[in-house]
């Protein structure tokens, strides 16, 4: 593991710090290596190349140029088609 280089002071409040404490027991970890482990986290699901990302973006292609914002094609989304559940 690389040397660490620099520290970081937070503030916590009440919740966060009973978050920290049962994931050091329940992990068997210190508090530093949480905090890492959140951190990598945090940026894997959240950065790309530093900016934050869409997941799913780019993995999937319906042909429909407008699909993500016109009204039209969520009309019925989420309702059972009446003759093919039955």
């Amino acid at each position: 593991m690389d040397v660490m280089r620099s520290l970081i002071q937070a503030r916590l409040d009440s919740e966060s710090q009973r978050t920290l404490a049962e994931l050091v027991r329940q992990l068997r970890w210190s508090p530093s290596r949480v905090v890492r482990e959140g951190l990598r986290l945090l940026a894997a699901c959240h950065l790309v190349d530093g900016r934050r990302k869409i997941v799913g973006l780019g993995k999937f292609r319906s042909g429909i140029s407008d699909l993500a914002f016109n009204k039209a094609h969520l009309k019925d989304f989420g309702r059972e088609a009446s003759s093919s559940r039955r």
